[in-house]
C-alpha cells in the first residue's frame, strides 16, 4: 500500500523541493553562499502550485502552503539567532515550509516537520563532523600545527575533565548505570573536541583575502578601520555598505568563512521522504 503523503499532488512538491535543494546545494559548495533568488523562487513556486490545486474551493493546500511558511520562518530565525544557521541557510530553511506540509491532516503535517527536523540534526552533526575531517586532513600541518598550541593552552582544562571522567566513571561502577558510563566518556572527550573544532576553525577556516574578494555576508574576525569608518566582526556579516567603504581598503582582511551546510538539507529531505514510505 503507497503511503498517504505519496499521493499525485505530492509528487510536484517532492521533486520541486529536491531540485532546488540540489541547486543550493551546488551553489553553496562553489561560492559558499545561496541567491536569495534561488530560495524567493521556490517559495513562489510552492504557493502557485497550492493556489492551482486550491481553484475547486478546497483551500487546504493554500492554507497549508502559508503555514509552512510561517513555520520555516520561525525555525530558520530559530536557528539563525542561535548561530547554528548563516543567512542563506535560514532563507533555504523558509524556502521549504511551503513545501513539507504533504497533508491535509495537521497531526501528519507535525509528524513530517518532527521526522525532518530529527533526520535534520542528526544529518547535520555527521556531515559536519565528516567535513571538518576533510579539512583537517586537506590543511594537514596547519591543522597538527595549531592543534597543539591549542591542547598545550588548554592542558589544564583538559587534565580536569580527565579527571571529573574518571570519577563519574567510578561511580557508574558503583551503580552500574550504562547512563554514568556514557556520561563519563562524553566529559572525556569534551575538551578535545572543542579543541579540535577550534584547530579546524582557526586553521581552515579562517583565511586572509583581498577586499576585492568579498561579498554580503562574509565573516570578518577583526576590526577594520577605513578611513573614520569602522567596521566591526558581526554575526550578519558584511553589508552592502560595507563592501563600499573596503573598496579603497589596500590591505588584506581577516574572513572566517563557515562550512557549506546546505548538504544537510538534501539528506534530511531524502531521509524524511524515505521513512515516510517505509513506515
Amino acid at each position: 500500500m503507497i503511503p498517504e503523503v505519496f499521493i499525485q499532488e505530492n509528487w510536484f512538491f517532492m521533486v520541486l523541493g529536491l531540485v532546488w535543494i540540489l541547486g543550493a546545494v551546488v551553489q553553496d559548495l562553489k561560492k559558499l553562499e545561496v541567491a536569495n533568488w534561488w530560495n524567493f523562487s521556490l517559495i513562489v513556486i510552492a504557493l502557485a502550485y497550492r493556489a492551482f490545486l486550491s481553484v475547486d474551493g478546497n483551500w487546504g493546500y493554500f492554507n497549508w502552503g502559508l503555514i509552512g511558511l510561517a513555520g520555516g520562518f520561525i525555525l530558520a530565525n530559530i536557528f539563525y539567532y542561535s548561530r547554528m544557521f548563516a543567512g542563506g541557510d535560514a532563507k533555504l530553511m523558509i524556502a521549504l515550509g511551503p513545501i513539507l506540509p504533504l497533508s491535509l491532516d495537521w497531526q501528519l503535517n507535525l509528524a513530517i516537520l518532527v521526522v525532518f527536523l530529527i533526520v535534520f540534526l542528526l544529518a547535520g552533526s555527521i556531515y559536519g563532523g565528516l567535513y571538518s575531517i576533510y579539512l583537517a586532513t586537506v590543511n594537514n600541518r596547519a591543522f597538527r600545527r595549531r592543534f597543539t598550541h591549542l591542547l598545550k593552552g588548554n592542558k589544564s582544562l583538559v587534565v580536569g575533565m580527565t579527571l571529573a571522567a574518571l570519577i563519574v566513571f567510578i561511580v557508574s561502577l558503583f551503580f552500574n548505570s550504562l547512563i554514568i558510563s556514557l556520561l563519563a566518556l562524553l566529559v572525556l572527550a569534551a575538551p578535545w573536541l572543542l579543541v579540535y573544532a577550534k584547530a579546524v576553525e582557526d586553521s581552515c577556516l579562517v583565511k586572509n583575502v583581498s577586499t576585492k574578494e568579498l561579498v554580503v555576508g562574509d565573516w570578518l574576525v577583526s576590526p577594520v578601520k577605513v578611513g573614520r569608518k569602522g567596521i566591526n566582526p558581526s554575526w550578519e556579516g558584511l553589508s552592502e555598505d560595507d563592501l563600499k567603504a573596503l573598496k579603497g581598503y589596500k590591505r588584506k582582511v581577516i574572513v572566517k568563512y563557515g562550512i557549506p551546510f546546505t548538504p544537510s538539507f538534501l539528506l534530511a529531505f531524502i531521509g524524511t521522504l524515505v521513512l515516510l514510505w517505509v513506515i
